[in-house]
């Protein structure tokens, strides 16, 4: 708790609280006494418009989430909105997130990433989702359920086998833990923790980004496309100006790529 949030706590008229049990608990470890309103998800959507006319007429309302940077994978972000859409003034207190905390600790060797909040639940969502995001040359941080975190690495280890990741649980607490290794790997260990009895704490998995193997694979396979779709259109007597058009729509070729390929000049 920085001691710009504390000030700020103390200052408020009300403190708006995802959970007011843990939020109470907070106020009362740092000595300071407000009145509490509870504002979870499903209760923002209702009482956002009176918040943000209270904000409006002058009231100082200090809003806090359970863990972590309120905003992030968290209901405060469409309070906030709201109070934008009405021009109502929002000041932002920074805080910890897990999203980035888990980055720095997985050890990967890119130098941005991609945060997608919650891993989808369902099977296909997440491979659909997974597949849009194979050639982003960054890493990639979920959030995840400790309940689903092994049916989501099995499904990440299918989609990304080269690459490594690493399973973060319950940073920053007592019981720490970062294990970081290839995806088949992770897969089987959380497999068996799931078998054993199952896995506890909060979850943030971050995979690495395209790895070297997988980028020349890739590359491979889509030169190996080109070829044949090429040869496919020079079969239907195409001229060689439209196949490499085509090439070029369909694979993103470069033109001289493009030519080389719908004359037969490459493989």
């Amino acid at each position: 708790m920085t001691a710009r949030a504390l000030e700020a706590l103390r200052a408020a008229d009300v403190v708006c609280a995802e959970d007011t049990r843990v939020t109470g608990r907070l106020l009362a470890a740092c000595g300071i006494e407000k009145r509490l309103e509870r504002l979870d998800e499903g209760l923002i959507g209702e009482r956002a418009a009176a918040i943000v006319a209270r904000v409006k007429a002058g009231e100082v309302v200090a809003y806090c989430s359970d863990a972590g940077m309120p905003g992030v994978s968290d209901p405060g972000l469409r309070l906030v909105r709201a109070c934008r859409d009405a021009d109502a003034p929002v000041e932002v207190l920074p805080g910890p997130t897990a999203a980035a905390t888990a980055y720095v600790a997985s050890g990967c060797c890119n130098s941005r990433f991609y945060f997608g909040g919650f891993f989808p639940r369902k099977e296909a969502e997440r491979r659909a989702l997974l597949e849009g995001l194979r050639a982003l040359d960054a890493a990639l941080v979920f959030y995840e359920s400790p309940n689903r975190v092994a049916a989501a690495l099995a499904c990440i280890a299918e989609a990304f086998p080269l690459r490594e990741a690493a399973v973060c649980r319950e940073l920053t607490k007592l019981h720490e833990e970062v294990l970081r290794a290839p995806l088949p790997q992770l897969r089987d260990e959380l497999a068996a923790r799931e078998a054993a009895g199952g896995v506890k704490g909060e979850i943030v998995i971050v995979i690495d980004g395209p790895s070297e193997a997988e980028v020349a694979a890739a590359g491979a396979a889509a030169a190996a496309g080109a070829a044949v779709r090429a040869a496919e259109l020079r079969a239907e007597g195409l001229r060689t100006k439209e196949v490499a058009r085509r090439l070029m729509d369909e694979f993103g070729l470069a033109r001289n790529e493009a030519y080389d390929l719908a004359m037969g000049e490459r493989p």
